[in-house]
Formats: structure tokens, C-alpha cells, sequence
């Protein structure tokens, strides 16, 4: 961090803000980064506006330029409005790091009119400023990283609890079919699915349908022999069904018991038990 106890930088914002306000908005038009069809106008200039102010009153509260330094609460925090804002209407990171690095231009140009007869001041406060914004683009970066990874994760979550949908069969019986790999996060969400639907239909079966899941090793047996066990605890009987004969093979050779736990080859054989077992019956006609 370059020594600011001298910087010119401060008075130069605070004496040509709106010059600077007004090329770096252009600046940013010059490098592609006001993107009209995911922000209006009015908002890139409010948000310039504001970063800009929060800038020029950071600066003035002392001499360190130390973004990570109380003075600068501020800025940082006007930094990740913007940044979030971006990432939820679809920039990219590069863009949203570009909105503050146009600030250069326009910073750079102010410094040459104003020490173009001083070139050794020119170059400290050229470069001062360099490092700042810099510094401020590469903070915009983490906040994107991190506001993509709490959507991706929300994504996820949501996918997850979309995947284990339960359906209610008939009176007193629900199915859980499942797709896809059985993990240990996504197992939870199974087994709290399952019991609320329990709970609400007031279930007596419980079908767990596997046929969508491609492999069974030991700790998808678990899972399964956990949420069986639950469901019995809420007063649900539960039946595995979807046993391929790979998966059966499978089991035996990982030595998995299976204890009161009905296991039919399809879900059309399973709801047939589960309807005996609730004592439904059908005449032919």
C-alpha cells in the first residue's frame, strides 16, 4: 500500500466530483458495462453517484487508504449493494469488477490537468489511485464469488426439496419416489419430507420407490434403513420398492439387513401390498 499521508487524491475528488461523476459514467458507456437490458439508466447513475460520494468521504477521514479499515464501512457496504445487485439481474463478474475500474479514466485525466507541470507528483498520485481502485475491484470480486455461491447453494437446495416430492397414492398410503444419488444432506430432507406427509395424510403406508436411484452402497442402505425406521416411529409402515436385480445383488454382497422392511421389485407391486395391508379389496367384474 503506497503511503497516503500526502495524497492529492482526496481534494481532487472532492473538487472535480461531478466531472468525474460525469466522465466516468461515459467511461463506463466506452468500455460496455451499462447494460440497459439489465439496468436502467437511472439506477447506474444513482448507483454511480452514491459509490462516488462514499469514495471522496472515505478519503477525506484520514490518510489511510485501508478499504478494509473502519472509514471505509461505507464504501464497503455501498460496494456490495451494487455487487449484489448486479449478480441478481445477470452480470458478469468482469463487468461488475469494470464498473469500478472505469473510475480510472477519469481519475487519471483530472491528475494530468491538474500536475501535468509536476510529472513526479502525476505518477505518485496516478499510481495511489491505481492501487485503490484495484484494491476496490478485486473486493467487488469476492462479494460476486460469494453472491453466486449463496445463489447456487439456494438453487440447490430448492432442486433438492423439488426431487423428493410426496404423493398420496390412496387413503392412508403415500409414495416417495426418489431419483438420482441419496447423500447424507439430501437424506435429511427425504426423511422430513416423508414424516410431515405422514403426519398431515395421517399415512399408515409408506412406499419408498428407488427406482430412480442408480446405485445402492452402504451408506444410501443406512439412510433409507433410518427413514424407514422414523416413519415407523410416527406409526407408518414402510415398504422399499424398485429392488433391481443389481441392486439386490448389491445389498447382499455389503451385507445389509434389511429388518421389517417389505421390499417389492416395482411400485405397482408395493401399492398392491400396501392396499392389502389397509385392508382395501377389489372385486372382478
Amino acid at each position: 500500500m503506497p503511503d497516503s499521508s500526502g495524497s492529492k487524491l482526496p481534494a481532487l475528488l472532492s473538487r472535480y466530483q461531478d466531472r468525474i461523476l460525469t466522465d466516468w459514467i461515459a467511461a463506463q458507456s466506452d468500455v460496455g458495462v451499462l447494460r440497459a437490458d439489465l439496468m436502467r439508466e437511472a439506477e447506474i447513475r444513482r448507483q454511480s453517484r452514491s459509490f462516488l460520494s462514499h469514495l471522496t468521504a472515505a478519503t477525506q477521514n484520514g490518510v489511510n487508504f485501508d478499504i478494509e479499515s473502519e472509514q471505509w464501512q461505507d464504501v464497503r457496504d455501498m460496494l456490495t449493494e451494487v455487487t449484489n445487485y448486479r449478480v441478481d439481474h445477470g452480470f458478469t463478474p468482469t463487468e461488475t469488477a469494470t464498473f469500478i475500474l472505469a473510475l480510472k479514466q477519469p481519475i487519471f485525466e483530472c491528475l494530468r490537468d491538474q500536475y501535468k507541470d509536476d510529472p513526479q507528483t502525476l505518477v505518485e498520485e496516478a499510481w495511489s489511485a491505481t492501487v485503490l481502485l484495484d484494491k476496490l475491484g478485486l473486493y467487488t470480486n469476492d462479494i460476486y464469488l460469494r453472491g453466486r455461491e449463496e445463489i447456487i447453494q439456494r438453487q440447490q437446495q430448492e432442486m433438492l426439496e423439488l426431487s423428493t416430492p410426496v404423493v398420496q397414492l390412496w387413503d392412508r398410503i403415500v409414495a416417495l419416489p426418489l431419483i438420482g444419488t441419496l447423500d447424507s444432506s439430501r437424506a435429511q430432507i427425504v426423511m422430513e419430507n416423508l414424516l410431515e406427509a405422514v403426519v398431515e395424510s395421517k399415512a399408515e403406508i409408506v412406499i419408498i420407490d428407488i427406482t430412480g436411484v442408480p446405485t445402492v452402497d452402504t451408506l444410501v442402505a443406512q439412510h433409507l434403513l433410518k427413514t424407514a425406521a422414523a416413519a415407523k416411529l410416527m406409526g407408518a409402515e414402510c415398504i422399499i420398492s424398485g429392488i433391481r436385480p443389481q441392486i439386490a445383488q448389491t445389498i447382499v454382497h455389503l451385507g445389509v439387513e434389511l429388518p421389517q422392511v417389505a421390499t417389492k421389485a416395482d411400485l405397482q407391486s408395493a401399492f398392491a401390498h400396501a392396499l392389502k395391508r389397509t385392508g382395501v379389496t377389489f372385486s372382478n367384474r
